[in-house]
C-alpha cells in the first residue's frame, strides 16, 4: 500500500534580519522572496511553495517582528501574527551569532511549543562548540524540535526540509506542481525595485520607500516609488538620475527579456504613519 500524499503549511517568523527570507528561498530552490539587510524588508506575506512526489509544502514568509513605532510597523506585526493561525508547524528563525534575545523571546511566548520549530540559522563559519551553546540557550523554550541551519550556504536545511514532510498530515495538493510561488507578478516587480533600492541607497532611505505598479501592460510596466521627504526624493533619482539607471538595471536583469521599465519618484509626506495609506499601499 502507497504512503498518502502528504501537504501542509508552515510558518516563518521571527525578528528582523535573522535570515527568515534568504531561508525560504533556499528552501524553494528559487528566489521567491525578496532579501536585503534592512528591517522591514518583508512586508508581504509571501507564499513558496516546494513540491515531491510524496507531498507539498507551503511555506508562508512573514514580516519581522518587532517594536512598531509606525502605522506600518503595526501593520507588518499584524500581518507576521495572522500568519500563525491556521498551519500545520511554525519555524521561528533564530540568529545563532547574535543568540536569543528579549525580541525572539517576546515571539516564542505566543507561539504553541508543540507545534514549534526553532530553526538556528546563520551557523555558517561558526564552531560546533558555539553552535551547540546556541542550541542549548534556545532548548528552555521546550520546543518541538531544534534544527542548525545556514540558509546562505543550505547546510542543514535537507534535513529540516525532510523532517517538516513528515509533520504534515495527509492532504490535497494545494498548487499546481509548476507553481513556486503565488505572489502576484505586479508585486514581484515593485517589491524587486524596492530591493534594489534598499541594495543601492544602503541606509539613506530604506524604511521610507514604498513601490507599487501604477501601469501594467506587458511588457511596458511603470513603476511608482514613494518617499516621505524631497530629500529622499533626490537620493532615490541620484546625480543625474544615475540611481534610478541602475535600479532598473538591476530588476531588468531578473525580468523576462524584453521588459520595459520605467520608474517615477513620487513624495507622500509621513505615509509610514498614515494607516490608510499603507492599505492603500497593500501593506
Amino acid at each position: 500500500m502507497s504512503e498518502p500524499f502528504r501537504s501542509g503549511f508552515v510558518t516563518l517568523t521571527g525578528r528582523p534580519n535573522v535570515g527568515k527570507s534568504t531561508l525560504l528561498n533556499k528552501m524553494v530552490a528559487k528566489k521567491v522572496s525578496i532579501v536585503s539587510d534592512k528591517a522591514q524588508t518583508t512586508r508581504h506575506q509571501i507564499r513558496g511553495v516546494l513540491n515531491r512526489e510524496d507531498g507539498q509544502l507551503v511555506f508562508v514568509d512573514t514580516p519581522g517582528i518587532s517594536k512598531p513605532r509606525t502605522a506600518l510597523g503595526t501593520r507588518l506585526n499584524e500581518s507576521a501574527a495572522n500568519a500563525r493561525g491556521d498551519v500545520e508547524v511554525v519555524c521561528v528563525v533564530l540568529d545563532a551569532r547574535s543568540g536569543v534575545g528579549r525580541g525572539d523571546r517576546f515571539i516564542i511566548d505566543s507561539l504553541d511549543p508543540a507545534k514549534t520549530i526553532a530553526v538556528v540559522n546563520k551557523v555558517d563559519g561558526m564552531k560546533s562548540e558555539a553552535v551547540f551553546r546556541q542550541l542549548k540557550e534556545a532548548s528552555v523554550f521546550d520546543l518541538a524540535a531544534y534544527f542548525p541551519v545556514s540558509a546562505f550556504t543550505g547546510k542543514g536545511v535537507p534535513a529540516l526540509v525532510d523532517h517538516l514532510f513528515t509533520l504534515m498530515p495527509p492532504g490535497p495538493q494545494w498548487y499546481p506542481d509548476d507553481m513556486i510561488s503565488d505572489t502576484p507578478d505586479q508585486q514581484w516587480v515593485a517589491e524587486l525595485v524596492r530591493e534594489q533600492l534598499l541594495h543601492v541607497t544602503k541606509e539613506e532611505v530604506p524604511h521610507s520607500v514604498a513601490t507599487r505598479v501604477v501601469e501594467w501592460e506587458w511588457p511596458r510596466v511603470r513603476v511608482e516609488i514613494l518617499v516621505e521627504r524631497n530629500s529622499q526624493k533626490g537620493i532615490v533619482i541620484g546625480a543625474k538620475g544615475q540611481v534610478l539607471k541602475d535600479v532598473g538595471s538591476r530588476v531588468r536583469r531578473q525580468l523576462p527579456p524584453g521588459a520595459f521599465l520605467e520608474l517615477i519618484v513620487n513624495v507622500d509626506p509621513n505615509w509610514q504613519q498614515d494607516r490608510a495609506a499603507v492599505e492603500r499601499l497593500g501593506y
